[in-house]
């Protein structure tokens, strides 16, 4: 499998969002509340309704770690999701396969959403991933804590997140370009 890369580019974030929003309004959701959480694939396609509805923060456990997390919902993503799940029962899954009676969208389904929009938008190394490494790389882009991020993404050090969202092979290439002999 192929290393997935964060969309670094806030124009081509737009551009996916039109893209997924063309597709469906579940799919440009789910790419919207990845990109705003940083959630993984698997915890945001086992979201109900009752998950979000009325809620000021997405309470979970991980599916990959087992620890509880929990996410606050920020007022435009808050106005997003309402507006998403208005006609929607509580104990439905927030991104439903077409396949079945509501039955939460695969991670596989999940990826091929998201490469096939990300190479309509002529960007290359996108998968389930990206959502959550573009949070991260413009989080820290926006914040330069790596402390409150390695937390939020729980990872064991702060090397491990600058690697996981771009910024350690950014400084290289940065420092690459700048040497001459």
């Amino acid at each position: 499998m192929n290393k997935v890369e964060p969309i670094r580019d806030k124009a081509k974030i737009e551009e996916m969002k039109n893209i997924l929003l063309k597709q469906s309004y579940r799919n440009y959701i789910l790419f919207v509340l990845g990109i705003n959480t940083g959630l993984r694939i698997s915890d945001m396609l086992n979201l109900k309704v009752q998950d979000i509805r009325n809620q000021s923060h997405i309470v979970l456990k991980e599916q990959k770690t087992s620890k509880n997390k929990r996410f606050l919902i920020n007022s435009k993503l808050r106005q997003e999701l309402e507006a998403y799940i208005k006609a929607m029962a509580a104990e439905e899954y927030l991104f439903q396969s077409r396949i079945g009676q509501n039955k939460p969208l695969s991670r596989f389904q999940a990826y091929r959403i998201f490469s096939e929009a990300g190479r309509k938008a002529g960007l290359e190394s996108i998968g389930c991933h990206s959502t959550r490494k573009t949070f991260g790389y413009h989080h820290y882009k926006k914040n330069k804590d790596v402390a409150l991020l390695q937390k939020i993404f729980n990872h064991s050090s702060p090397s491990i997140t600058l690697d996981y969202i771009g910024i350690t092979q950014d400084i290289m290439d940065s420092s690459i370009e700048k040497f001459s002999l």
